[in-house]
């Protein structure tokens, strides 16, 4: 007996709107169509009527779990267009914080998947190790989600307190070791579940052009922060986790060892970062011209085209986000599975519909 199921448009373990219709033959996925793009927020639209400044805030609301990588990448175009350096200090302190937003971002990831599965205490845990990390961004910033740290030119704050960062982030980097990492790596229900599951073969992944982590998992070597380093990333030294099955075991793996990449970088960030100013001048002109600018967000590569006319306002500002492209290929990956694998087979890929609705 064959039938059609959709997920979505709405369901309430969905906070954002997307529609998945799988064709099913009894228990078996046959073909899967993804319907995205059902909200229209109109940042791009937006953000061509207000000025740098004011667009810096929009864009930062691009997304809330990688809001600071937006608002990164958007002030780097700009520093770009206006041939602005920036001081090292800053760059410094532009890696701690995008490196404990990527860590928030795999910690809820790791527990939404821990979720479901069904193991609760693991869900907890991660959400536990979560909460760790979010209340230090708000001891850096006053905010746990939008930390409203960049500017065109540098940084808008000091890391006042770097004794209570170090401390959050050992913290942190002890729990991924001794905790999440064996369960995930060593329970028999993970591995039954997710081993042999959503399998995107390598070249699968390089026809579709996928992205981040969902790449490195499928033996694909690609991160910005490597192939074309910004801020101080060719100043740190750190690997780039790849896996090679493709399965959502392996995306697991690379999400929870590029935690603990993260928190290495972080540590030596603060070892190396020099003293001096945190950002240049405070009124800065942006001359007619067009750039792109490329930032390795948790999901993956993150695209800004910012264009200028000369004035104080962007005649154009395009964004691509990983999302949009690694979205696709769940059709691949949930064809021949069970009806009931769907849910963590789309929930690997870490997809976030509201920033592909901008």
């Amino acid at each position: 007996m064959s039938f059609t199921i959709p997920i979505g448009p709405y369901h309430p373990s969905l906070e954002e709107p997307f529609k998945l219709e799988v064709k099913c033959q009894g228990e078996i996925v046959q073909d899967a169509t993804m319907h995205i793009k059902f909200n229209f927020r109109a940042v791009e639209w937006l953000a061509q009527r207000r000025n740098y400044s004011q667009a810096i805030a929009l864009v930062e609301r691009v997304c809330g779990i990688c809001s600071n990588l937006h608002t990164l990448t958007f002030c780097r175009a700009v520093e770009q267009l206006a041939g602005l350096p920036v001081p090292a200090r800053a760059e410094y302190i532009r890696v701690i914080i995008a490196e404990l937003e990527r860590l928030t971002s795999h910690a809820l990831w790791a527990g939404v998947a821990a979720e479901i599965i069904g193991f609760q205490t693991l869900f907890m845990t991660c959400f536990g190790v979560r909460e760790r990390i979010m209340d230090t961004l708000e001891i850096i910033s006053g905010n746990r989600v939008h930390y409203a740290m960049n500017c065109v030119g540098g940084v808008n704050r000091e890391l006042s307190n770097p004794e209570a960062v170090l401390d959050a982030v050992k913290w942190v980097r002890q729990q991924i070791e001794d905790k999440i990492i064996p369960v995930f790596s060593t329970d028999r229900t993970i591995r039954a579940r997710c081993i042999g599951l959503g399998v995107l073969t390598k070249e699968e992944a390089v026809d579709w052009d996928v992205v981040g982590p969902m790449a490195r998992a499928s033996g694909v070597s690609v991160d910005i922060r490597r192939s074309a380093p910004y801020a101080a990333y060719n100043k740190l030294e750190f690997k780039v986790p790849v896996e090679t099955s493709g399965d959502v075991f392996s995306r697991v793996v690379v999400r929870l060892l590029e935690m603990v990449e993260s928190c290495r970088m972080i540590e030596q960030a603060f070892k190396q970062m020099p003293p001096g100013p945190i950002r240049g001048p405070e009124f800065v002109e942006v001359p007619p011209g067009e750039t792109v600018v490329r930032s390795e967000a948790p999901r993956g590569e993150a695209f800004y085209y910012v264009a200028s006319d000369g004035s104080d306002i962007p005649s154009r500002v395009k964004i691509r986000t990983p999302s949009l492209v690694n979205m696709p290929v769940v059709r691949l990956m949930v064809l021949g599975a069970n009806l009931a694998d769907v849910p963590l087979i789309n929930a690997s890929i870490d997809p976030c519909y509201s920033c592909t609705s901008r």
